[in-house]
This record gives structure tokens, sequence and C-alpha cells, in this order.
């Protein structure tokens, strides 16, 4: 197992390309319903979109995580940024994991999650508040493995469903649980 520090570390500026901005896609496009590829985290295409995701995610207001099905591409790459979030307690800063996986998840909460794929609404869902994730990262294909509590662990296993070809919209526990998104003017 390769110690935390590893994620902590990683900044986007060790994929050495820039990242362009992509279009995000919504619901109901058939990529964010089909589980995505593995892919190899040293091919040159995947550390350019593993850019491109971080990219995508610093221009897009309350963004946190971004996985690639919602810019089009079917493959299990994602990225996650809960630092500057308010309901963020602990954090390991920005990185892209490619081919992650849930190890160990435990003590279900439910919370209120949105999604720029689906961005009219919001829901109620219940997941895991603590989990132990292995991916890759980009660029040198490094497995990692992390632990991750509340909102962290929230934006994990939602990037990860995405790479699984679920939306937050099919962890809901019915149509009462489901919100339309306020909008603060």
């Amino acid at each position: 197992m390769t110690p935390e520090p590893t994620v902590l570390a990683w900044t986007e500026a060790e994929l050495g390309v820039e990242g362009g901005v992509l279009e995000v896609v919504r619901a109901p496009r058939p990529v964010l319903a089909t589980p995505g590829e593995r892919v190899d985290p040293t091919a040159p295409d995947v550390v350019q979109l593993a850019a491109d995701l971080v990219a995508t995610m610093r221009v897009s207001p309350g963004c946190v995580g971004l996985a690639a099905p919602q810019v089009g591409i079917g493959a299990q790459v994602f990225c996650v940024d809960v630092s500057a979030h308010p309901k963020t307690r602990g954090h390991h800063g920005t990185f892209v994991l490619c081919n992650a996986e849930v190890l160990e998840a435990s003590r279900n909460e439910r919370a209120r999650e949105g999604c720029m794929s689906v961005p009219d609404l919001t829901g109620d869902v219940k997941r895991a508040s603590r989990v132990v994730v292995r991916g890759e990262l980009p660029g040198s294909g490094t497995e990692v493995t992390l632990a991750a509590e509340a909102f962290e662990a929230r934006a994990l296993q939602h990037e990860i469903d995405h790479c699984a070809g679920l939306l937050f919209l099919d962890r809901v526990a019915g149509a009462h649980a489901v919100h339309h998104r306020k909008t603060y003017l």
C-alpha cells in the first residue's frame, strides 16, 4: 500500500501537459449511464484527459469533482478537490485517480448532492461517511490507497459512481428525495 502523502503531494503539474476546458454533458446522454473502461494511467491520452478534467473542474463554480463520462468519455478517470468547500473537514487536495475502487466503507449518512450533469436537481443520497479507496495516479501509474471521511468520502463515491455509469439520481430513495436546485441571485 502506498502511503497517503503520495496523493497529498500530487499536483497536475506532474502531468506535464496543460489542461483544456471541456464541455460537460448532461443527462440523459448515454455515456453517463454506461460503465467506463479501465485505462492505462500512463497513456498520453489519459494524461491529457486528467489535465483537462482538472482544468474543467477549476472553471466550474462549486464543482468539487468531475469524471470522464461527464465530459463524454467512457473511461474510469476522475478528479476531486474539496479543499475550498465549506462542508470539508479533511482532504487530500487536488488529485486525479484512474481505475478507482472502494475497498472499505462504513457509517452511512444521508446528505444532499448535486451534479453538473444534472444541473437542475439535487437529491438526498445515502453514502458511507468513511471510505478507503484504491486507484492509480495518471502519468506515473503509481497505485495509491487513501482513506477519506465526510464530504471528501462522499465526493469520491459520487465520482466512482460516474465511472460505473451511475448518477446520484440512481441512488436516491425515491421521488420524494429529489429536489429542484435552489438558485440564489
